[in-house]
């Protein structure tokens, strides 16, 4: 069972579909590529994760209101990282340690 056409003019026509078609294709295929190495390059050249972070609240100017440990889920978008000298001074201060993350518990500072 011969499923091709049976004349030149409809297989050239084919022929020419099927090209452009794969040309198609490896474009994609090239453009996913690019994509997955620049993705590649942008892990690698990521700085890496704060040690510790502050977490401030909705004004621009208010002190910070929690330290947490680097990475952790309820630091919230307005957290900024600092060293570890920043966040013990933060904690002596007064500033509330995560409950989640319990950093006071990670930089030797306990209350009581």
């Amino acid at each position: 069972m011969n499923d091709l056409p049976p004349d030149l003019p409809r297989l050239r026509t084919l022929e020419t579909w099927l090209a452009y078609s794969l040309g198609r294709v490896r474009q994609q295929i090239a453009d996913l590529e690019r994509r997955e190495r620049e993705r590649q390059q942008g892990e690698r050249a990521r700085p890496p994760a704060p040690d510790w972070l502050l977490g401030y609240g909705l004004s621009r100017d208010a002190p910070p209101i929690a330290v947490h440990v680097g990475g952790c889920h309820m630091a919230g978008k307005r957290a900024r990282g600092v060293d570890s000298d920043t966040a013990r001074r933060a904690l002596a201060d007064g500033v509330e340690a995560c409950s989640h993350c319990r950093p006071d518990r990670d930089l030797g500072f306990l209350d009581g």
